[in-house]
């Protein structure tokens, strides 16, 4: 069982729970005058719901005190508000007010599935052990605070909320492991054609680009497509301001991969929407780019990494690098600046190889500095994609300023990593089996929802 904490904050992702309001206020609320529209049921509208609409009673769910009542078990205010605690933390931006109410709403969702998935599994009498919840919560403490109780305590009443909001959490990922490996898992089936196939088209791919992606789905309709726009919308800004990708994707996102995070691992872009493939194949390295309207609703993707199918990573290479500097005394003029650069210049222009780096540095003054244990996926990208098309004895142009001097870095040496080879026949099995089982969970949660007894305050 994996909990992370992700700037000093746990995130899970829940689905949707259905509400009724206002049936009293029927008999009281005036008629709007006017007939609305029959709709005649078809495959994109299976109600019939007609466009336009007329509503009686309570119109604006936002609106009513976040507390239910799951099945007897009570969701409190202070529940959400300590939840919300942990999911804004992870946020460096401030969360306006329409959207912290969004955020409010989603988390009580998420409390209730959370609630629903608990009660599923003291129902089949394999609970989550209160051992194994604390001592996946001690994980954390450890990983966060150097085993500091009082440390971690004291970080979660700061952020409004409380290590039982975070325990409760624990408590609901770990229950629902234990249902999914005693109901779901050992009903999931992969042949060994399957595995066998898949590795196939792996090796028939060889070379072609494959992308590790992170996707935000949000599900909409004909009807409340503009609603769901404005959410995505709202959910970009946030992500560009600084928010968690991944703390985002938990809350939000309405695909299997929530759990982790939004990540949909590996894929080449034929297994992609076109929408989304043709988005990511202009995509650089840690770019954000959404929303993006697909078929059911909008997407935001996030593009972790790149590669060549079976081929090694570039990235993990190990470089030997010289770093060349110069710096510049205090009070120095623009013009002297910019001499002494082109005076820098011109020496690594002469530059012959690493040999001749120190004693040639010497003679103008700059420092030189080795390293020839540097993996290149440490370095920045702009920097990284220089160095990686470097033949050895080659330098980056210079780059810096005044404050903190002018530099180039001098390819020394490269040690590519071996190609990598296809995935082992039970790594493949296992991918399948997860992606199947992950789909029975989302129909299993489903049943869970329709099956409660949920009341609103």
């Amino acid at each position: 069982m994996r909990v992370k904490l992700f700037n000093k904050a746990l995130f899970a992702k829940t689905g949707t729970a259905l509400t009724v309001a206002g049936i009293v206020g029927l008999a009281l609320s005036p008629m709007t005058a006017g007939a609305q529209t029959v709709a005649v049921p078809t495959a994109e509208n299976p109600f019939g719901l007609p466009a336009d609409i007329t509503l009686f009673g309570k119109t604006d769910p936002d609106r009513r005190t976040a507390t239910a009542i799951v099945n007897g078990y009570v969701i409190t205010g202070t529940d959400i508000d300590q939840r919300v605690a942990l999911v804004t933390a992870a946020s460096q931006a401030p969360i306006p007010e329409d959207e912290m109410l969004r955020l409010r709403v989603q988390v009580l969702r998420n409390l209730i599935d959370e609630t629903l998935k608990i009660q599923k599994a003291e129902a089949d009498e394999i609970g989550a052990p209160r051992e194994e919840v604390e001592q996946t919560y001690q994980q954390l403490v450890g990983q966060n605070f150097q085993g500091d109780n009082k440390k971690m305590e004291a970080y979660l009443t700061s952020i409004g909320s409380s290590s039982a909001s975070l325990k409760r959490q624990i408590e609901g990922e770990v229950a629902w492991e234990n249902i999914l490996r005693r109901n779901i898992t050992p009903f999931v089936n992969v042949s060994a054609e399957e595995v066998n196939e898949f590795l196939k088209r792996m090796n028939e791919a060889k070379g072609t680009d494959e992308y590790r992606v992170g996707e935000i789905y949000l599900s909409a309709t004909i009807e409340n497509r503009p609603q769901v726009l404005a959410n995505a919308q709202a959910i970009m800004q946030q992500l560009q301001q600084g928010g968690s990708f991944v703390a985002y994707a938990r809350q939000y996102s309405e695909a299997s991969s929530a759990v982790v995070g939004g990540d949909l691992g590996w894929v080449r872009l034929g297994q992609l929407p076109p929408q989304i493939a043709a988005a990511v194949r202009t995509m650089q390295t840690e770019q954000l780019q959404g929303p993006i309207e697909i078929p059911g609703g909008f997407s935001i993707i996030y593009l972790i990494n790149k590669r060549q199918v079976l081929m090694a990573d570039p990235a993990e290479a190990l470089l030997s690098l010289k770093q060349i500097s110069i710096s510049f005394a205090p009070g120095i003029t623009q013009a002297q600046a910019e001499a002494r650069v082109e005076e820098f210049g011109n020496f690594i222009k002469t530059v012959r190889g690493c040999g001749d780096v120190d004693a040639g540095a010497a003679r103008i003054g700059a420092e030189v500095v080795s390293n020839d244990q540097i993996k290149a996926a440490t370095l920045p990208e702009q920097l990284r994609n220089i160095l990686l098309g470097l033949q050895i004895g080659q330098a980056t142009p210079p780059f810096g300023g005044i404050q903190e001097g002018v530099r180039v870095l001098m390819l020394c040496g490269r040690d590519d990593p071996k190609d990598a080879g296809a995935p082992t026949f039970a790594a493949v099995m296992d991918q399948i089996e997860q992606e199947r089982v992950q789909k029975r969970a989302q129909r299993l949660l489903r049943d869970l929802r329709n099956d409660a007894y949920i009341e609103y305050n």
